[in-house]
């Protein structure tokens, strides 16, 4: 069989992380049975469909780099289709008009209820000849009125349902328009969609829907639907459970591919491997192995992940994401320090990109202003005659590198009996306007001599200025 799956969101909103592990599932298992990954916007929801919401999908899309091997698919460009096809059904018996009014169905579902039965359709229009003046009809799929529809899902196993609990579904509106659960069979049928890869909360819809691929004559494809993601208190998940847009990671300054990884591993494990590069996910992901209940959601997970990916990417990948954010804080990265040696220096104590960037600024802007707790604890006692001693110092080196100005460091604390920190600490603040930096060797080569003296020896004038006052 050749295998195409597809990943099919309604521009409604943002691309969110449950919709993102149904578009990764889909999107791995194409590419390990060398398939097709198709991506269509389902955007019949003309009221609640927009630009905006279908530019989110695509951006999100991209930013995560599940490719899609053609063109996105827009379900409004194929309305002739459907149109066509309801007529077909219609041809062949398989469909038919139905002209209740709202009225009648609510009566009707009244009184199945009182009499104790599931309030659905009980197709009276299914032998009407006549049609009802005024009146524009909904179309209405003829459902098997006994027997069972049945399949075997990747995920759940053996699913059957009977049909006489199956009433007839409508497949397209008054104004002729079609309804979801017809446009997704059209698509799957004309798009050769082998295995569709979707949330459980469509279980239900599975079995109408292969009523009409094989009214329309199409092969059924394989299912696995895929459990839902829970928060952490086991209920939906939601905003205050981080269920944000897909985007919103990346401004929060998280990698794609650690977004990817913490989701695959969302319902699905190979042994005890917690960290997985995209190519891992490619060898050992097996649709079969997710498991049938829901995942819960972790952000501090999350967070661990990303700093593992951080820790262990190519720093020359590393930085196309940074870049971005660099971008959006208005740092100019040609003013410093080379950004990869930044990354391989900061990756260690920084769990994302936005930390990395607010902690990385200084070495591209000279501080302003110094933190006042650095102040208190830092820029007191003798720390201006420490500065002035590690000022000279560095001006005598010959060559500036960061074994060098470790040695300075290290013989002004021999020469006046303090320990490292004592001395190392003032410099940290002198050159980044806060206590904490990488190694001070490692901060003193990447900033270089020049930023470092000249930052010095404002700072001695700081305390020169202060100590007067």
């Amino acid at each position: 069989m050749s295998v195409t799956t597809r990943f099919a969101p309604s521009p409604t909103g943002y691309l969110h992380i449950g919709g993102a592990r149904t578009a990764l599932y889909s999107w791995l298992y194409a590419r390990q049975q060398g398939g097709r990954f198709v991506l269509r916007i389902e955007d019949t929801d003309r009221e609640r469909s927009t630009e905006e919401s279908v530019q989110a999908i695509l951006d999100g899309m991209a930013w995560l780099g599940l490719e899609a091997d053609e063109a996105p698919v827009f379900q409004t460009a194929r309305f002739d289709r459907y149109k066509a096809l309801t007529q077909q059904l219609l041809d062949s018996g398989h469909a038919y008009h139905c002209y209740c009014s709202k009225d009648e169905l609510e009566t009707m579902r009244e009184e199945a209820r009182a009499a104790g039965r599931k309030p659905m359709y009980d197709g009276r229009c299914r032998d009407r000849k006549e049609p009802v003046p005024g009146v524009e009809p909904v179309v209405r799929f003829r459902s098997p009125d006994d027997g069972e529809t049945a399949f075997d899902d990747l995920i759940k196993g053996r699913v059957v349902f009977q049909n006489k609990e199956l009433d007839d579904l409508i497949i397209a509106r008054g104004d002729g328009t079609p309804t979801y659960n017809f446009t997704v069979v059209v698509d799957d049928y004309e798009m050769g969609i082998s295995h569709v890869i979707r949330g459980d909360d469509h279980v239900n819809n599975t079995p109408r829907q292969i009523q009409i691929l094989e009214a329309l004559g199409a092969t059924v494809p394989v299912y696995a639907h895929v459990p839902m993601i829970l928060g952490e208190d086991g209920k939906r998940l939601s905003k205050r459970h981080g269920a944000v847009g897909v985007m919103s990671y990346r401004d929060e300054g998280y990698l794609p591919e650690a977004l990817l990884n913490y989701l695959v591993r969302l319902g699905w494990s190979h042994g005890d491997q917690e960290v997985f590069t995209r190519d891992e996910m490619l060898a050992h992901f097996r649709i079969e192995q997710v498991q049938k209940g829901a995942g819960a959601f972790n952000p501090s997970k999350l967070v661990w992940i990303n700093h593992q990916h951080l820790q262990s990417m190519d720093p020359a990948q590393v930085l196309k994401h940074w870049q971005w954010h660099l971008d959006q804080a208005g740092i100019d990265v040609s003013q410093g320090p080379n950004p990869i040696a930044v990354i391989e220096s900061q990756r260690e104590r920084c769990k994302t990109l936005v930390e990395m960037t607010d902690k990385s600024r200084f070495f591209y802007e000279a501080p302003t202003e110094y933190a006042d707790k650095a102040i208190k604890k830092w820029f007191k006692g003798d720390a201006q005659a420490v500065l002035t001693d590690l000022l000279e110092g560095f001006k005598a080196l010959p060559e500036w590198t960061g074994a060098a100005a470790h040695a300075v460091v290290h013989g002004v604390a021999e020469r006046r009996e303090l320990g490292l920190g004592k001395v190392a600490q003032p410099i940290r603040v002198a050159v980044s306007g806060d206590a904490v930096s990488p190694p001070i060797d490692e901060t003193l080569e990447l900033l270089g001599r020049e930023q470092t003296e000249t930052r010095i020896a404002r700072a001695i004038e700081f305390l020169a200025a202060r100590d007067a006052a």
